[in-house]
């Protein structure tokens, strides 16, 4: 009969058997998140990340099934950076966005995490201490459980964009991109789209206005009052 099968969180770190571990699944994770900074999702192999720890991709097989447990391991560990101590208000609007904040600037220090996967269960021990946090700082809102939870879901969504959003203005804009900019100026400008043009109009002198933090934190706070209302 097959065993049933267990996530990486439910198996010991060591077996009971065999020799002692040279390394430990944090001193892992770490080096895979140092990896994935520096160089992207797609440098992160078991090979290369036991390279980087001075020790044969095989041995890594002692701590870890495949790949996508050392993924699980690292979307946790930067979950665990985001600050969970501070009393919430009650306000579940002002509490949702001072997470969401937190955890946009997560994604901005590992921009890795854009390119994980994306799994509705990939919670580990962090993951649920997050949730629970966002829970708590819904629980005021009157809502069903699974509105909840589809909030928190949305929430999570927008972070995923605005995060995707400002690393890419980091970048210097492409010629196709300056080409676009310039044509929208120019058909805008015939007057057959007078709303589009005013929008666009807005939105620049928004943009100029406003540094990218800012603008997450309204339209985020504009979001939170009509989903919590």
């Amino acid at each position: 009969m097959a065993e049933e099968p267990v996530t990486v969180w439910e198996r010991p770190e060591r077996g009971a058997r065999g020799p002692a571990p040279e390394r430990s699944r944090a001193q892992i994770t770490a080096a895979a998140v140092e990896l994935a900074d520096a160089e992207g999702l797609a440098a992160v192999s078991m090979r290369q990340v036991a390279a980087k720890l001075d020790t044969g991709p095989a041995s890594l097989y002692r701590y870890l099934a495949d790949r996508n447990e050392l993924l699980d391991l690292m979307t946790d560990a930067v979950a665990g950076e985001i600050d969970l101590t501070t009393p919430l208000t009650g306000d579940p609007v002002e509490d949702l966005l001072a997470l969401a904040v937190q955890s946009k600037e997560a994604h901005l220090r590992h921009p890795w995490l854009l390119d994980v996967p994306t799994e509705p269960l990939r919670l580990g021990p962090n993951g649920l201490d997050h949730l629970e946090h966002a829970l708590r700082a819904l629980a005021p809102a009157p809502l069903s459980e699974q509105s909840k939870m589809e909030t928190i879901g949305l929430l999570n969504a927008l972070v995923t964009q605005f995060a995707r959003a400002e690393l890419h203005v980091r970048i210097s804009p492409t010629d196709r991109q300056k080409a676009q900019a310039a044509y929208l100026i120019k058909a805008t400008a015939t007057g057959h789209h007078p709303l589009a043009a005013r929008a666009l109009t807005g939105r620049a002198a928004s943009d100029s206005a406003s540094r990218p933090r800012s603008q997450f934190a309204q339209l985020l706070h504009r979001v939170l009052v009509g989903l919590t209302g």
